[in-house]
């Protein structure tokens, strides 16, 4: 489960990306966050992640307190995170497989368990065959599915994606929040954070709308 507690997130320049935010999110639940660019979706997915900690108020995953927690802590309880940000962050120095065993090569999987984990990962999102292609040879949709595919490969409890579809054309992007809901189906924990509505619409989970990072309604 995730509580957030009268969350603000000011940053320097005395920014406010989040402005007193309460609200929970179930295990197993999945749920989309939307607002125009710069509302506080990305710095609520941050937060979510531990990789950035609120000014003042506390954000709860599984009862315990990210504020609190060390370093160390933090970097255990994200081995159960998939997170997807707008910036890939792909290695273009490395083949498709290599880029998706790498979060498996840090947890410590052995070659083989690790190769079959990141071919069936690629399978799931539609990049089966593509093993050896060079991620530079991709189109902006297949990078997405990349991306996806390294976030997932160890089959985390909790996904969070910040804009997966962003500029992909409609059909893409489609398809791309199609992934979301099987993961769903699945049983993980599912965030999506994006400005267009429109692609949320016909799932019919909770909506959580951002406004200059106070709920909208």
């Amino acid at each position: 489960m995730i509580y957030f507690e009268q969350v603000s997130k000011i940053y320097p320049g005395k920014y406010r990306a989040l402005d007193n935010v309460s609200f929970t999110i179930n295990k197993g639940e999945m749920v989309f966050i939307a607002g125009h660019s710069g509302a506080g979706k990305s710095t609520l997915l941050k937060l979510i992640a531990g990789i950035t900690k609120p000014t003042t108020g506390k954000v709860f995953i599984n009862k315990h307190n990210l504020g609190a927690l060390s370093d160390n802590q933090l970097g255990y309880l994200r081995q159960n995170i998939g997170i997807i940000f707008q910036d890939h962050k792909i290695l273009f120095d490395r083949n498709a497989l290599e880029n998706v065993l790498l979060p498996l090569r840090i947890i410590g999987y052995d070659r083989i368990t690790a190769e079959k984990r990141a071919r069936t990962a690629l399978e799931k999102v539609g990049l089966g065959g593509r093993e050896k292609a060079d991620p530079v040879t991709f189109s902006g949709g297949e990078q997405q599915r990349l991306c996806i595919a390294r976030a997932v490969v160890h089959q985390p409890g909790m996904i969070i994606a910040d804009e997966p579809s962003a500029n992909l054309d409609r059909a893409y992007a489609l398809d791309i929040m199609e992934l979301f809901r099987s993961f769903h189906q699945n049983g993980s924990t599912v965030i999506v954070a994006a400005h267009d509505e429109s692609l949320m619409a016909d799932y019919g989970h909770r909506i959580i709308r951002l406004q200059e990072g106070r709920f909208a309604a």
